[in-house]
């Protein structure tokens, strides 16, 4: 029943579904940020239900006026064979509520009989991802994007992290720490990487600027329940103006990493120019026309750099205490920092035959 429910959680159920009879919840996902649940009516209708992570989102009004703007957008497009989840509203049409904290809570329709993927496991798979985001792409291209204001300015602004990293790292000086060859893996591979945080910033102004999904990574596409087949894109707290190649790649560097996110030897961290080839496949069936020669020429660095880019967010957070993304034991967002940093490793070894394979794609 409701007994795993917090009593702010009864109340955002409350506020939304004042007359519903709850049969069952339970935590929904594995999310590194937000708390969800699945939530049961007698009646056989099920709910997803979210609390956003404050320290995260500081302004949730902007990050659901944000979404409530795409997810009107899309419902107003022909969506098949994909669909995608609609806000509840309560029955004064409001679309979230605040609670005693003021933490942000909402009520999102639940996408049935579908599964997520924590890594991919085929290149059919891969494909798919591949196309359903690239049918995203193209059914919010005629959203202007200065209409989505932009919740979280820092996100995917590369030297912004690493400006973080630095303020972070500035504070943990002359404090005594323990020996850690992990960490100083990262230190020192930070400092040769610097220079990589700059580089789509640099070409910012070349490439192609409209609304983008933010965290199009595998675990926020939604297949059925049984096949192959991609149906939904979930998660738009990220949802804002942003580059192409911010998209695609981040959808690159998680989707292309057949080992996973958590893999338990970070240094075996491949990325897999076939799965690569198979994303790049499915998204140019749909949205070909999207990316300009000048995304093309920086496609598999932006993979590269998106790589680092959440590597190094991840270490921040490990150095600053776990602040941000939510672990499970010490030393998680370490772990997670040194999959992404050997995964940026592997994407720059094959750089030459990834964009080979991408100029026979768009021949």
């Amino acid at each position: 029943m409701s007994a795993m429910l917090c009593a702010d959680g009864a109340g955002a159920l409350a506020f939304f579904l004042p007359d519903a009879n709850l049969s069952h919840v339970e935590p929904l996902g594995q999310g590194n940020i937000n708390d969800t649940w699945r939530a049961d009516l007698a009646d056989g209708t099920r709910w997803v239900l979210q609390r956003l992570h404050p320290a995260v989102f500081p302004d949730p009004g902007a990050v659901m006026a944000n979404m409530r703007i795409v997810a009107d957008h899309l419902a107003r497009r022909p969506q098949e064979p994909y669909v995608f989840f609609r806000l509840a509203v309560n029955p004064q049409g409001r679309d979230y509520w605040l609670d005693s904290s003021g933490c942000c809570w909402r009520l999102l329709t639940h996408i049935d009989c579908s599964r997520t993927l924590g890594s991919l496991e085929n290149p059919t798979q891969a494909r798919e991802i591949g196309r359903l985001l690239g049918r995203f792409h193209l059914l919010t291209a005629d959203l202007d994007p200065a209409t989505l204001a932009d919740p979280l300015p820092d996100f995917h602004i590369t030297p912004r992290c690493l400006a973080q990293y630095d303020a972070v790292r500035a504070g943990l000086q002359g404090r005594a720490r323990e020996e850690n060859p992990q960490e100083d893996f990262c230190f020192e591979l930070i400092e040769t990487l610097r220079p990589t945080a700059t580089i789509l910033e640099e070409a910012r102004g070349g490439l192609t600027l409209r609304v983008i999904h933010g965290d199009p990574k595998a675990a926020n596409f939604l297949f059925a329940a049984d096949s192959d087949r991609a149906i939904s894109l979930i998660d738009f707290d990220t949802v804002k103006p942003g580059l192409l190649l911010h998209d695609l790649g981040d959808c690159l560097r998680s989707c292309c990493n057949p080992r996973g996110e958590s893999h338990a030897d970070p240094a075996g961290a491949v990325f897999d120019p076939d799965l690569f080839e198979a994303v790049m496949n499915g998204y140019l069936e749909q949205a070909g026309p999207l990316p300009t020669s000048a995304d093309q020429a920086l496609l598999a660095t932006s993979a590269a750099v998106i790589s680092f880019e959440l590597g190094l967010r991840f270490f921040t957070d490990h150095l600053a205490g776990d602040r941000y993304f939510k672990v499970e034991r010490p030393g998680q967002n370490l772990h997670r920092a040194l999959v992404q940093f050997h995964l940026h490793q592997s994407i720059r070894a094959q750089q030459g035959d990834l964009e080979r394979r991408l100029a026979a794609l768009t021949r």
